[in-house]
């Protein structure tokens, strides 16, 4: 049985052509292609390439100026954060929340759109396998290129599993019976109509967004489309912890919001979504919202009709 695509770069000794990451005493990083005959240089010295090819992972070296550097391959997360970018890259922590949530398998067939610098491709090629499909769009030329230095970088090569067009989703979707659709752009929405087609019953869509303005619009967008369960939106926050003997406490700093996910499954054709029984919250809807609407119950009407009062007290003026 043949080793999956990019197998044979992440294991055994250093070869020529893999990605090395070498890490100084001060915990730095720096990553460089490994070429025979090629030196690294550093304000503290050099040291020849060919003193790694050959060598385990887990090596130590030094340069000439006796500083020790820890040689590894760079993991995915440490790759995507240091490759060359066109676009900003979804986090780690962003893409391991896709992988999981959106629930990218091996052998499914997945939509991409909006590659970026082709974080998230390498992600979920890595996932899918060589048995899956991966259609990616990306409607910047000179980002589509970005990307596919990257992706073949980590990867050794072209990707079997991928596909990547230029340009717009809406007017270039070919595929048909996908798995997943993930959207990493500006105006998910737009794409609602050719996702919702390229998708089998019960299949995922999952879009990143950056904004709550963003979210709103493609939660509603999402609900009113008629063929998609509740959307659900979440976003996650990494705190790294100082570990020092005895001083064990959370750093400083932490990797923050970069975005909001959303996901919601495909229904079957011609299937209604079942209504929504929730009670608004405190101003959720503005004066012009209809009551009387016949999905909502008393209680809902009341509870809507109390918020909007609440919300007209508060600006001084009096509701009709």
């Amino acid at each position: 049985m043949s080793e999956p695509t990019g197998a044979t770069r992440r294991r055994g000794p250093f070869q020529v052509g893999d990605q090395v990451q070498l890490t100084d005493p001060k915990g730095r990083h720096y990553t460089f292609t490994l070429q025979a005959g090629n030196q690294f240089h550093t304000h503290k010295g050099a040291f020849p390439h060919d003193e790694l090819i050959g060598a385990p992972e887990g090596t130590v070296v030094r340069t000439t100026g006796n500083v020790p550097y820890l040689a590894l391959r760079p993991l995915l997360p440490d790759y995507v954060l240091s490759m060359p970018r066109g676009a900003a890259v979804i986090y780690p922590k962003d893409a391991g929340q896709i992988l999981a949530m959106a629930d990218i398998f091996a052998g499914a067939r997945v939509v991409e759109a909006g590659v970026g610098s082709g974080a998230l491709s390498t992600y979920l090629l890595r996932a899918v396998g060589d048995t899956g499909m991966l259609a990616s769009y990306e409607r910047r030329e000179d980002f589509a290129e970005i990307a596919k230095g990257n992706v073949e970088r980590y990867f050794g090569g072209p990707h079997p599993a991928w596909k990547l067009t230029v340009g717009d989703l809406q007017d270039n979707l070919v595929e048909s019976d996908v798995d997943r659709v993930i959207l990493d752009m500006l105006a998910p929405w737009e794409c609602l109509d050719v996702a919702s087609k390229a998708l089998v019953p019960g299949g995922l869509i999952c879009c990143y967004v950056a904004t709550t303005t963003q979210m709103s619009r493609t939660v509603e967008a999402l609900r009113e489309h008629g063929t998609f369960t509740e959307p659900q939106a979440w976003e996650t926050m990494v705190r790294t912890w100082h570990l020092e003997g005895l001083a064990v406490r959370p750093d400083h700093r932490m990797i923050g919001h970069t975005g909001f996910l959303l996901t919601a499954r495909r229904l079957a054709d011609g299937v209604e979504p079942p209504l929504r029984r929730r009670r608004p919250a405190k101003g959720a809807y503005g004066e012009d919202y209809d009551t009387n609407e016949p999905e909502l119950s008393l209680a809902e009407r009341a509870a809507v009709r109390k918020a909007q009062r609440q919300a007209a007290a508060h600006e001084g003026r009096e509701l009709d």
